[in-house]
């Protein structure tokens, strides 16, 4: 058992977004978090529930709303009248994949509460650190387009997310199979196809796929351009160069290359970047930060060679 099985899990229950589903899988690889975007019934729940249930890990599933708390979260210390004595008990985030289902629906204060558990893997309780289990992965999703009744996720929460991915809508043949199998009440099984032990030595064997200085360059360049954009007003940060070259490793992994190539940055920039930017007013109603990343990627000069 290996990624590929997980992969073909998830494209036989998830039809045809099979550059979805690679993404989310670099994602993982990668050690990130993964956003997931689009409008209601898009399938954005079931994606994250199957790519979740394909590992032999905990799995925990939360569903967002205005009245949950922090600590409803990340767990509380509590006083035991028996033992007279203050406990701890542990909230949901303390799993290997952790679900969110419509993140922007929880007021600020209990989105910030999973800032340290996505950056460091830890959450402070009543003064004490408590270390999340390996691995530990966040897959969230929210509906941009409605506004009523939800918050918009911080930047400093954004910048958590490895990957942000937009679902889209089916295509007519693969929405038309999608109705024959409801009417015929097929189901596709989904299974724990890979065990925690593989997927991390699975993410260890990315850590080797080699990235060469030209493009370490490249990758710079890029981000470089995001800086000084006219329409840009705050590029991406160190920690997204970081996660450029995690992704890229995870990509080429995946396409079974052992050395990363610029086609790979280009595959997984546009997902990793677009929503660290922010653009200025003009920016805002000219273009979106998708179609900067891809000027940025066809206007960047490509190595001319690669290991």
């Amino acid at each position: 058992m290996n990624i590929k099985s997980v992969l073909e899990q998830l494209d036989s229950v998830y039809l045809g977004k099979s550059e979805i589903t690679k993404l989310c899988c670099t994602a993982l690889l990668a050690n990130g978090h993964i956003l997931l975007e689009d409008v209601p019934g898009t399938g954005k729940t079931l994606l994250a529930k199957t790519l979740a249930k394909s590992f032999e890990a905990d799995f925990t599933r939360i569903q967002f709303t205005a009245d949950l708390l922090p600590t409803d979260v990340i767990g509380a210390d509590f006083f035991n009248i028996q033992t007279q004595s203050f406990e701890n008990k542990t909230g949901p985030v303390f799993t290997n994949i952790l679900l969110i289902d419509e993140i922007n629906r929880a007021v600020p204060r209990t989105q910030s509460a999973l800032l340290e558990a996505m950056e460091e893997r830890q959450v402070s309780i009543g003064g004490t650190t408590y270390y999340l289990p390996k691995p530990f992965f966040v897959i969230a999703t929210q509906n941009p387009i409605e506004s009523a009744g939800t918050f918009s996720l911080p930047d400093a929460q954004l910048d958590r997310f490895l990957m942000s991915l937009q679902v889209g809508y089916p295509s007519k043949i693969d929405e038309r199979e999608l109705v024959l199998q409801t009417l015929k009440k097929i189901r596709k099984s989904v299974t724990a196809v890979m065990t925690k032990e593989q997927f991390i030595a699975a993410q260890q064997e990315v850590e080797d796929v080699v990235v060469h200085e030209d493009v370490v360059d490249y990758i710079l360049s890029v981000i470089q351009q995001t800086r000084v954009h006219k329409l840009v007003e705050v590029g991406a940060s160190p920690r997204a160069t970081l996660a450029l070259v995690k992704a890229s490793q995870a990509y080429a992994y995946l396409c079974d290359r052992k050395f990363v190539a610029p086609e790979d940055v280009k595959a997984v920039a546009p997902h990793v970047l677009a929503h660290r930017l922010t653009l200025t007013l003009e920016g805002d109603v000219k273009t979106t930060k998708r179609v900067i990343i891809e000027d940025v990627l066809e206007t960047t000069e490509v190595p001319a060679e690669q290991v």
